[in-house]
C-alpha cells in the first residue's frame, strides 16, 4: 500500500511540475521556425533573375551594337558609288559674238534668270577599301561573337549564384529549425533548473552554468533567423520579385 501512495504521489508531483514548466516557458512563435516558405520552382526563379539582371541587359545591348555595326561594314563599299546631282538658280550673265558679213565681231552680254542643274555619277577604287574589306567584316563578326559569348558567360553566372543561394537558404531555414528546437529546450531546462535552485537542489556554480548555455543558445538562434531572414532576402533581390513571406 505504501508503495502504491508513492507512485501515486511521485506521479502527481511530475504532473504538477510540468504543468507548471509549461506555464513558465516563453512560447517560440510558430511563424520564427519558418516550417513553410513559400518559394517559387528553382527554374522560375533562374529565368527571373536573367531577366531582370542588369549587367545581362548591358551585354545584350552590346550585341546589338555590335550587329549593327557589322551591317554598316558589310555595306560599306557602297560609298564608293554614286549620283550627284547640282542644282542652281539665279540671275546669270550670257555673252555671245555676233558677226555679220562684212563686220568684226561683237561681244554682246546679256542677263537671264534661269535654272542650272547638271546630274552624273561617280565610281571610286580605293585600293586600302579591297584590301581591307574581308578583315574589316571578319573582325566585326567576331566582335558579335564576343559579345554573345560575354552574356551566355553572364547567364552561367546568374544560374550558379541562384543555385547558391537557393541551397544557403535551405540550409539556413534547417539550421534555423534545429536551433530554434535547441531555444526550446533550454527554455525548458531553465525553469526546472531555477525550481531546482530556489529547492536548493543545485549550487549556485552549476545554476549560473546552466544559465550562461541558455543564454547562448538565445543568441545562437537569434544569429540563426537574421542570417535566415539574410539569405531570404538576398535570394528575392537576386531573382527580381517578392515571395510575399513575412519575416519576423
Amino acid at each position: 500500500m505504501k508503495f502504491l501512495q508513492f507512485i501515486l504521489v511521485l506521479g502527481l508531483s511530475s504532473f504538477y511540475l510540468g504543468s507548471a514548466i509549461a506555464q513558465d516557458v516563453k512560447p517560440i512563435p510558430p511563424r520564427l521556425l519558418y516550417d513553410s516558405i513559400s518559394i517559387p520552382p528553382l527554374s522560375v526563379m533562374i529565368d527571373s533573375a536573367i531577366a531582370h539582371n542588369a549587367m545581362l541587359t548591358y551585354f545584350e545591348h552590346g550585341i546589338q551594337v555590335k550587329k549593327i555595326s557589322l551591317a554598316i561594314d558589310q555595306k560599306n563599299w557602297t560609298k564608293n558609288f554614286g549620283v550627284q546631282a547640282d542644282v542652281r538658280y539665279g540671275t546669270f550673265d550670257n555673252f555671245s559674238t555676233n558677226t555679220a558679213e562684212g563686220q568684226n565681231p561683237s561681244l554682246i552680254a546679256t542677263k537671264t534668270n534661269q535654272t542650272n542643274y547638271g546630274i552624273g555619277g561617280y565610281l571610286k577604287l580605293p585600293l586600302s577599301d579591297f584590301v581591307n574589306r574581308k578583315n574589316q567584316i571578319k573582325l566585326a563578326r567576331t566582335e558579335v561573337d564576343q559579345a554573345q559569348s560575354m552574356a551566355e558567360v553572364q547567364r552561367d553566372q546568374i544560374r550558379q549564384m541562384v543555385i547558391k543561394q537557393y541551397n544557403d537558404l535551405i540550409l539556413k531555414q534547417s539550421l534555423l529549425k534545429i536551433k530554434a528546437k535547441n531555444l526550446e529546450t533550454s527554455r525548458i531546462n531553465m525553469v526546472m533548473a531555477e525550481k531546482e535552485f530556489q529547492n536548493g537542489v543545485i549550487p549556485l556554480g552549476t545554476y549560473s552554468s546552466m544559465s550562461e548555455t541558455a543564454g547562448n543558445t538565445e543568441i545562437n538562434f537569434e544569429e540563426a533567423k537574421v542570417d535566415f531572414k539574410t539569405a531570404y532576402m538576398i535570394l528575392e533581390e537576386l531573382v527580381g520579385f517578392k515571395f510575399n513571406l513575412k519575416i519576423q
